[in-house]
């Protein structure tokens, strides 16, 4: 369903100490300012580990690894469950391999997936919708770690708690928890190097070698809403659209489900730590006939017939909040 954000792990990363007495609520200021340093050291880590996520009855895993080089960044991540699949990144030019089926997609991505979203957005009222609170430190995946708990002000959004290595400030572990403090997802490092050498050819030369390989070239093109006919009448508090873009997808080549190429909307919605994708395509015989929700983890689906298309909503938010989404979107023209 993500159909144009990186399918890679997004790593968050923060730089801060937190002083021992220091158990209250962040201010604004104090928020903005370690959110920015999270932004800054996500880009400047060097390090490689086993990437583990486990959430609604499955667990997948991932072998990492992630440069830097002034502002150059190398990331090649490697599914060990599943299908192979193997993914490189150099800075936003991302190709996606499937050994078994002989299928390589090249696509240059604007990294929305980067913790924080409210620095793409361009926002900084995050302090609105979420409170920071840093918690006492604990040991994670052999390394101390400070932790920071980050509670939603209102049911529109998840909380989340997060362990960072204090030596760097690599994010170790971070929990996605649900209204009753529940934990619905875990995605958590079972082993990491931090501060290793760089090895940038081990991302460049796989990106170069695209023999034998079926390649696909999705093009997106931004737009808006206007433009496409559409309109959102209401969203959830403390949520704003950071992008839009048409795409066309290769169902036949990606899925192997028969179906002809087609147009897809995608329209992304973030409150500065989540983000909701909307997704937007003529409805077709193949699509249920009723809405139907689905939950992994802690990611919602939400789809729905809305009169000639079929809209699809997604997000690590309550399944109430994509209905809001989905509930105020209308047809203009």
């Amino acid at each position: 369903a993500r159909l144009f954000l990186a399918p890679g792990i997004v790593m968050l990363t923060l730089a801060w100490a937190w002083p021992v007495q220091a158990q209250s609520a962040a201010t604004a200021r104090e928020m903005r300012m370690w959110l920015m340093r999270i932004h800054g050291a996500a880009s400047h880590s060097n390090f490689q580990g086993t990437f583990i996520v486990s959430g609604g009855g499955s667990v997948t895993s991932a072998r990492i690894a992630h440069y830097c080089d002034g502002r150059n960044q190398f990331e090649r991540i490697e599914s060990l469950d599943g299908p192979a699949r193997q993914v490189f990144r150099h800075n936003d030019v991302v190709h996606t391999f499937w050994p078994a089926s002989k299928i390589a997609q090249v696509e240059q991505r604007e990294l929305l997936t980067a913790f924080p979203a409210l620095l793409i957005a361009g926002d900084d009222r995050i302090h609105e919708v979420y409170e920071v609170q840093p918690q006492a430190g604990e040991r994670i995946a052999g390394r101390e770690a400070h932790v920071l708990w980050v509670r939603p002000r209102d049911a529109y959004r998840f909380g989340y708690r997060l362990w960072a290595d204090k030596a760097s400030g690599l994010l170790l572990r971070s929990d996605v928890l649900g209204d009753k403090m529940e934990v619905l997802e875990t995605a958590a490092f079972s082993d990491v190097a931090i501060g290793i050498r760089p090895q940038f050819d081990s991302v460049l030369q796989p990106m170069r070698r695209l023999e034998g390989y079926r390649v696909l070239r999705p093009v997106l093109r931004t737009t808006t809403l206007e433009a496409e006919g559409w309109a959102v009448r209401s969203v959830p508090p403390g949520f704003r659209q950071v992008s839009g873009v048409r795409g066309r997808i290769d169902a036949a080549a990606l899925a192997k489900d028969g179906a002809a190429e087609r147009d897809v909307l995608q329209w992304i919605y973030s409150d500065g730590l989540t983000h909701v994708s909307l997704f937007i395509e003529p409805y077709e015989a193949t699509h249920a006939s009723q809405p139907s929700t689905t939950s992994i983890g802690a990611t919602q689906t939400l789809m729905r017939r809305q009169g000639a298309w079929w809209i699809t909503a997604v997000g690590d938010v309550p399944v109430a909040t994509l209905y809001v989404f989905v509930n105020g979107l209308e047809r203009s023209r």
